[in-house]
């Protein structure tokens, strides 16, 4: 699916799906039509990995498609979007990737209600994910389990350096520190 597609499909759905959401869009010149850590994965993930990085964002961040009038209305969209980009991966027919994405939203959620994350472990985590998505790599799990109890992310880094191009990965991780807000997060 092409990139500009992705953003167009994620908008089109959640306004579709609600009033509320369709108030929350942007209009579409202010988009931010920046893919972050799906490039770091198969093409055939770009949408579900974008639908839920923007729950994401909209979570602890600065999202791209959508401007809520509240942290209320954030919370919402952003578990919809969560809920909405499991579905389409489930659709795409990969079990593993629906539950490697499942982990990676608790595992960041985890995070953030440790007050971490905000540091890179998240970066780290969703880099990583994305690379593996999908392909049952052992070594993912592992990893996420050393940030989980440890909090060590390396890991996570190492695994995502292995495996995803490095101009991407460093494209990715600035592009999602650039998102990130480090203020309370609306959750």
């Amino acid at each position: 699916m092409a990139a500009s597609s992705v953003w167009a499909t994620i908008a089109r759905e959640a306004a579709g799906e609600s009033l509320l959401w369709q108030q929350a869009l942007r209009p579409e010149v202010g988009w931010a039509r920046e893919p972050v850590f799906s490039a770091l994965g198969e093409e055939r993930f770009a949408l579900p990995v974008e639908s839920i990085y923007e729950g994401y964002l909209l979570h602890y961040g600065r999202p791209r498609l959508f401007a809520p009038a509240d942290g209320d209305t954030a919370v919402l969209l952003g578990d919809y979007l969560y809920a909405h980009g499991l579905v389409r991966l489930a659709a795409v027919g990969d079990v593993a990737a629906v539950a490697d994405l499942a982990e990676l939203i608790s595992l960041c959620t985890q995070l953030r209600a440790a007050g971490a994350g905000a540091d890179g472990a998240d970066g780290a985590a969703w880099a990583a994910t994305a690379a593996c998505l999908g392909s049952g790599d052992p070594r993912l799990e592992r990893a996420r389990a050393t940030l989980r109890l440890d909090g060590d992310p390396a890991p996570l880094e190492l695994l995502a350096a292995e495996l995803a191009a490095p101009v991407e990965l460093r494209r990715a991780l600035s592009a999602h520190r650039s998102r990130l807000q480090y203020d309370t997060p609306r959750r």
